[in-house]
């Protein structure tokens, strides 16, 4: 129904955003995650929103990137997963933790998430796995043309950091092309983590 609202913010509370956008006051739900990144009050926000259809309400979801949105998405396609726990998840881990928790199998990762127990990360894990497990992203960019282990100029440069990043931003939607593109110049020595937030900024840009 809305693929983002963007506006000013008029109202923010943990896990709730208003935002006024032509004289419409929307209320989103959003995760801690999201929260952090709001900006003050009266500010200029953009938040990409999923709407959620109830018996009895209809829920507008608001999330900060559209990386945090397929992450949500993908965590409430697994059986029992609803709204409040996927959002939990995403309010305890960056759509790139997720990502990379399930492509490598660490459901005790997933399980730091309030509501989520070791259980239900191992189902996560499990139900997510041919989506974005860690061998079936590396076979698919493989078949690709992808992982040589080497930048452009044939040089061995952080090739475990590189594929990881890959394979994570694979998870999250994004073509092996534009997970390479947005790992050009980038620093391998650092924390996989913040490489994987460097690449998902490039690809905003682009």
């Amino acid at each position: 129904m809305y693929y983002y609202i963007e506006g000013n913010l008029t109202h923010k509370d943990i896990n709730i955003a208003v935002i006024d956008c032509g004289g419409v006051g929307y209320k989103l739900t959003v995760s801690q995650t999201t929260f952090s990144k709001l900006p003050e009050l009266n500010a200029k926000a953009k938040l990409f929103t999923h709407l959620v259809v109830k018996e009895d309400a209809l829920d507008l979801l608001g999330f900060y990137d559209l990386s945090e949105k397929s992450a949500f998405l993908m965590l409430t396609s697994v059986s029992g997963i609803g709204v409040k726990v996927a959002m939990n998840v995403l309010s305890a881990l960056t759509p790139e933790r997720f990502a990379f928790a399930v492509a490598s199998g660490d459901y005790r990762e997933l399980a730091i998430a309030q509501g989520v127990s070791t259980k239900t990360g191992q189902k996560i894990v499990l139900e997510l796995k041919d989506k974005i497990s860690k061998d079936n992203l590396s076979k698919k960019s493989s078949d690709d043309g992808g992982f040589t282990g080497q930048d452009s100029g044939g040089a061995v440069l952080g090739i475990s950091s590189k594929n990881d990043a890959i394979i994570a931003l694979i998870a999250l939607g994004y073509s092996r092309v534009e997970a390479n593109n947005s790992l050009k110049d980038v620093d391998f020595a650092q924390p996989l983590e913040e490489i994987i937030k460097i690449a998902l900024r490039n690809l905003v840009k682009n």
